[in-house]
């Protein structure tokens, strides 16, 4: 490698190493919000508005918390170059865990989705979006998975990454629920397309990071060179 590539690639590296941080950012509201959630659910003071559907079956709310914040945290530090290349061990450990992590989590929603009473405020669409974005999130994780076992760094990166994208809408969701209704005004329907934009956001995020992926970049590139 020249002189010249080792440097881009040292200033890119650098210019990248922010993201997580601002991803951890991200989820930071929703992670103080779920862990006054937690302290409730133990026994402590009510520090959020009531919840009956939590209270009255605890478990599945608190396994998707639980899971869910480190989950964030583990997951946004998959993204720093830096760690992935002078500690590759901590990187596959730490991946390790967040598959079984990000696999709770979309469990755990899913079964919220189903069986808890509907949140005050959201209709058929909103439950619709829970379904489809957590089953979706379930699949992201288990081709990834897949695609790792077979060696195939790329399409693991790509399906990692959507499923990761997909969890922190509820960071997303803060900003989306406030737009929303402010523009829209109130509204069931608000509230609902309010929920799923943050999903699509997310998602559209992903996809642009992905394609502008040095490797994937480079994969198309062959691909037309190697056609007839």
């Amino acid at each position: 490698m020249s002189t010249g590539t080792t440097a881009a690639t040292a200033r890119a590296t650098r210019s990248t190493e922010w993201v997580p941080f601002a991803l951890v950012a991200l989820v930071l509201l929703p992670a103080v919000a779920g862990s006054l959630r937690l302290v409730e659910l133990a026994g402590g003071p009510l520090l959020l508005p009531a919840n009956p559907r939590m209270t009255s079956s605890p478990l599945p709310v608190v396994v998707h918390i639980t899971c869910a914040v480190p989950y964030a945290v583990l997951g946004a530090f998959q993204f720093s170059t830096r760690l992935r290349r002078r500690h590759p061990g901590w990187h596959r450990a730490s991946g390790r865990t967040a598959v079984g992590l990000g696999m709770a989590v979309a469990l755990s929603g899913l079964w919220m989705a189903l069986f808890y009473a509907r949140q005050p405020g959201t209709g058929e669409l909103s439950f619709l979006f829970r379904l489809a974005f957590g089953s979706a999130m379930a699949a992201c994780i288990v081709l990834g998975f897949a695609a790792i076992r077979r060696g195939d760094v790329t399409t693991h990166r790509a399906w990692m990454m959507r499923g990761y994208a997909i969890a922190l809408s509820a960071g997303t969701q803060t900003l989306t629920l406030a737009v929303g209704p402010a523009i829209f005004g109130s509204g069931t329907l608000t509230k609902d397309l309010s929920l799923g934009a943050a999903w699509v956001v997310n998602l559209a995020v992903a996809e642009v990071v992905i394609s502008r992926s040095p490797r994937r970049r480079m994969s198309k590139t062959l691909a037309v060179v190697g056609s007839p």
